[in-house]
């Protein structure tokens, strides 16, 4: 019979203890009340937060340079390239002839005419100088000046001495000669004018201004007859309008793709302003953009033009900064998270927000670095609660446990069963 009442006596001892329990669980204003089960949380972390724009692009060349040709006033010969063709700056893309080189041969040439004949009449002036020369040397009372020599010097022949007269025929064959000389030279110059004419007008090459590869050529001669890309590329695609709110020039990107075995690297070197097809009512404006891509060397991997990629305009970003999960953040009236102390309770804590991407948010102002973060704020019912964990088993250690008193330990037990 004693060992019946012990067991009696036990059991009447327990089911008391568990509905005094109970009834302090249950009690308004009771610790029990206050206390919130905390199964997710987190710490505040030195982060780094990245704000991007996700968007995607295409490989295409960096320039394309249009060649044009002037129908009007030229003649086409021949191409002397194909599409497809790697050209560099200098080479030669096409032949033509020039009608305007006609025109300017033709004057060159009546230019030169008129030259030679004023030679000629010049030598021929000479020689009736040269003759009036002599005769007044032979017999100056008898000689017979010509008309044109006459009229050319510039003294009286009737009433000068025939010294006189020999001393000015000299003085102007001087300058004859003098003028002569000048329009040999000048026929030499326009020998040689005449001579690079003929040059061009075999044909005149057209050259390249740029490295690249001829990507379309256009034989009947509509313009541009040639067009060249560059071989550099570059990644162009188009910002939607919230988009372009945050998009400027000299921003980083990074663009990947399955085709690609690293991620590659670059700035937005363009922006257009207009978008890229005129604005409607029945459809969201789009606005082209180009990033150029950073070179690394030789080990630069070959892009094929064409190929889609996966871009990431970085607008922001902060590193080392303290961060959190956003999912701690509660926004009744004033942004706050709930902090879990050292001491067992759930306190509220009111923060000054930065930098929100990636599922982070930076604290301007709040808790520090290391401290642990619930990530449930909606669970806390009144600030400052109690909190309790799940049991990590793998934590628990045989002499802390031994530390609680009998009554600690159904407390907590108590307290782990009901609120579960």
């Amino acid at each position: 019979m004693s060992g019946k009442w012990k067991i009696t006596a036990v059991s009447i001892a327990l089911i008391v203890l568990i509905t005094v329990n109970i009834y302090l669980i249950e009690k308004k204003g009771s610790k029990a009340e206050r206390t919130v089960f905390v199964e997710n949380w987190s710490m505040v972390k030195k982060d780094t937060i990245t704000d991007t724009i996700q968007t995607n692009g295409v490989i295409k060349p960096v320039e394309e340079n249009d060649i044009y040709f002037e129908t009007k006033k030229n003649d086409f010969k021949k191409f002397l390239v194909k599409e497809g063709d790697a050209v560099a700056a200098g080479s030669s893309l096409f032949e033509y002839t020039t009608t305007e080189l006609d025109a300017l041969k033709a004057n060159l040439e009546a230019e030169k005419t008129a030259a030679e004949g004023e030679i000629v009449g010049i030598d021929e002036y000479i020689r009736k100088l040269m003759a009036s020369q002599g005769a007044l040397t032979r017999d100056p009372d008898k000689a017979v000046i010509d008309e044109s020599v006459k009229n050319n010097l510039d003294i009286n022949i009737t009433t000068s001495s025939s010294d006189l007269i020999k001393s000015n025929i000299e003085q102007e064959m001087y300058k004859q000669e003098l003028e002569k000389n000048s329009l040999n030279e000048k026929v030499k110059m326009l020998d040689a004018k005449l001579s690079s004419i003929e040059e061009q007008a075999s044909a005149i090459v057209t050259t390249s201004e740029a490295d690249g590869v001829v990507k379309n050529i256009n034989k009947n001669l509509k313009n541009p007859i040639i067009s060249i890309v560059s071989t550099n590329m570059a990644i162009e695609g188009n910002f939607t309008e919230e988009e372009m709110k945050k998009a400027k020039v000299g921003m980083t990107i990074k663009a990947s793709s399955s085709d690609l075995k690293k991620s590659l690297k670059g700035t937005i070197g363009r922006i257009h302003s207009y978008p890229a097809e005129e604005p409607s009512l029945k459809r969201d404006n789009r606005f082209p953009f180009q990033a150029l891509i950073e070179p690394e060397g030789e080990e630069t991997e070959s892009l094929l033009v064409g190929s889609k990629v996966n871009l990431a305009v970085i607008t922001n970003e902060k590193a080392g900064v303290p961060a959190i999960p956003i999912e701690a953040v509660h926004y009744q009236k004033k942004p706050h998270v709930y902090k879990l102390t050292k001491k067992g309770y759930v306190d509220k804590h009111y923060i000054a927000r930065g930098l929100k991407a990636e599922g982070k948010q930076e604290l301007i102002k709040g808790p520090s670095v290391g401290d642990v973060i619930l990530l449930e704020p909606n669970r806390v019912a009144k600030n400052h609660s109690y909190f309790i964990t799940p049991i990590q088993f793998e934590k628990v250690k045989t002499a802390t446990y031994k530390k609680f008193t009998s009554r600690e330990k159904v407390r907590y037990l108590l307290l782990g069963i009901l609120e579960k």
